[in-house]
């Protein structure tokens, strides 16, 4: 049977290295990532962006099931909240959206599909596999991301090591959409310092690892499958850094550029892993 859990849900490794906890009821919000007891995320979580990551030049009318951004762009898709869990153990959390059934969201987002998440907590990874499934209506575009807001407890921002794999470095006007240009860049590891980034990439190879390092531990963000895009975002107020996989670049849904689209029927499948040591 399953049921809306609007409160978290604990996950514990089968060694207890690693803790997590997530939240159904809002929209498979992770809200907390411990390793030995201390938390890796900043208060914002891991946010699931849905329909669409990052900002769109849709001309959407203003609803509380939007946020904007400080150019009144559409920002991180639609507030979704009825996920129904249907598996869950100590380690291992199964919840599904029936999007289609929702006309609230299909009003902004006009394709019947499913959706249908599986987060699995090991020793040492935790792994995020996301299943989108077309209706039999029509063709669905698939331009969803995470937003794991990451943090060193106890170490210095400044003092961060951080690598990016070799990807392609998007141009982005005054409203940070991209203009179509795009350049490459090589594998980097460098000391955060005081930079600041909100970047997107495209390009992003099957398994790219991007990685953030001190005080005597590794967090590595591995793409595994399914997100050719990256965004990343160090904002100079916030401790954080943020490593988003997104299946398809800014304001795809508008652009066409690399958007996917899962005929009738068929499903789409994109997984990432954050391990620690």
């Amino acid at each position: 049977m399953t049921q809306t859990t609007l409160r978290a849900v604990d996950l514990r490794s089968p060694l207890g290295e690693l803790e997590a906890s997530f939240v159904p009821g809002r929209g498979m919000l992770g809200v907390s990532l411990r390793h030995r007891g201390e938390e890796l995320l900043g208060s914002r979580g891991i946010p699931f962006l849905y329909p669409w990551a990052n900002r769109v030049t849709s001309d959407l009318p203003h609803t509380p099931l939007i946020k904007r951004d400080e150019h009144d762009l559409p920002i991180h898709g639609l507030v979704t909240t009825d996920w129904e869990v249907f598996a869950s153990t100590s380690w291992t959390l199964g919840a599904q959206l029936d999007f289609g059934a929702h006309p609230e969201l299909l009003a902004f987002f006009p394709y019947p599909h499913t959706l249908a998440m599986r987060i699995d907590l090991g020793a040492r990874a935790l792994t995020v596999r996301t299943t989108l499934t077309a209706g039999e209506e029509g063709a669905v575009p698939v331009s969803f991301g995470f937003h794991p807001y990451l943090r060193l407890p106890d170490v210095l921002r400044s003092t961060w090591r951080v690598e990016l794999p070799a990807m392609e470095h998007l141009e982005l006007d005054e409203r940070s959409i991209p203009t179509g240009a795009s350049a490459f860049e090589p594998y980097e590891c460098f000391v955060l310092g005081s930079r600041t980034y909100d970047d997107g990439y495209v390009s992003v190879r099957r398994g790219a690892r991007f990685a953030l390092s001190g005080g005597g531990r590794r967090i590595v963000l591995r793409f595994d499958s399914g997100y050719p895009c990256a965004q990343v975002y160090a904002p100079d107020d916030d401790d954080v850094i943020c490593f988003e996989p997104m299946t398809a670049p800014t304001d795809a849904l508008v652009s066409g550029d690399h958007l996917t689209w899962v005929p009738p029927g068929a499903s789409y499948t994109a997984t990432f892993s954050i391990s620690v040591s």
